[in-house]
């Protein structure tokens, strides 16, 4: 006989109907939640007790976690979060009310199950919830994590409006953070060239150079914590101001809420390169 305990431990939230054909009656896990095995979200829908709370929300909802939280389930980086669970109930899904309940529902096709809705699914229900800039980070994200295959990469460029399919075809499988694919994008939206993790002969690896005349380096906390660290920033940044560079540093706080500050240095850098 299949335990019911072992099966929602893997599955973390499931219908009684998901169950049976492992030979999880309903008297079985009616039995298990009685001993408090398991939890009954609502009648026929069960989770484990290892299964998050927003997991649990969704499906006390009648349908899975999606969007940006989702992402996060999957182990995909985002640039924010949802202030509270979205939750995907398929193209036709029946709402149910359950206590406390906060949860902002799509309503969209394709095969959901409770849980946490798959990453393709998720990837699109994001770009729609919270647009190019998030969609994008955590696309790249995916991507760079072997997440995403030619056909998976295929569908979500479909599944999203004419008008958006350009952010999956600027994409890069290489990106090794978030920050960035934000930056990448935003100097992208104002016709700046950049390229990302370059190696200069002299000075080694910076994080960005743009137009080939003026790098870009995004400190992050073990950036500036020590002397050593400053004294090598600064040997760097002589070297590639011998090489005719000028390095702009930048915190993560600083590109992320700031950009308007970031993006004017940058303009300015590349006026006097070009000057």
């Amino acid at each position: 006989m299949t335990d019911p305990v072992q099966l929602l431990r893997e599955r973390h939230v499931a219908r009684g109907s998901e169950l049976s054909p492992f030979g999880c009656t309903r008297k079985l896990l009616a039995a298990a939640a009685d001993r408090g095995e398991i939890r009954r979200i609502r009648p026929g829908v069960y989770a484990s007790w290892t299964a998050s709370s927003d997991v649990v929300a969704a499906a006390a909802h009648g349908g899975a976690l999606t969007c940006a939280r989702a992402l996060s389930a999957h182990d995909v980086w985002t640039p924010g979060d949802d202030e509270r669970p979205h939750v995907w109930l398929g193209a036709g899904g029946r709402t149910h009310e359950h206590p406390s309940c906060a949860c902002l529902v799509h309503y969209s096709a394709g095969p959901m199950r409770l849980g946490v809705a798959d990453l393709e699914h998720a990837l699109v229900h994001a770009f729609h919830c919270h647009g190019d800039e998030l969609f994008f980070a955590a696309f790249e994200s995916a991507w760079n994590k072997r997440r995403l295959g030619s056909e998976a990469r295929r569908r979500i460029r479909a599944g999203l409006p004419a008008s958006a399919r350009w952010l999956v075809d600027l994409a890069r499988p290489d990106a090794e953070s978030g920050l960035e694919s934000i930056v990448r994008l935003r100097l992208h939206l104002l016709g700046i060239r950049v390229e990302c993790q370059v190696r200069i002969p002299g000075v080694g690896r910076v994080d960005f150079v743009v137009e080939g005349r003026v790098i870009l380096e995004a400190d992050g906390k073990d950036n500036h914590d020590g002397s050593g660290h400053r004294h090598r920033d600064l040997q760097r940044d002589a070297a590639a101001s011998r090489l005719g560079f000028e390095t702009l540093r930048f915190d993560y706080a600083m590109i992320i809420h700031h950009w308007e500050t970031v993006a004017a240095a940058i303009l300015a850098a590349l006026t006097r390169a070009h000057a």
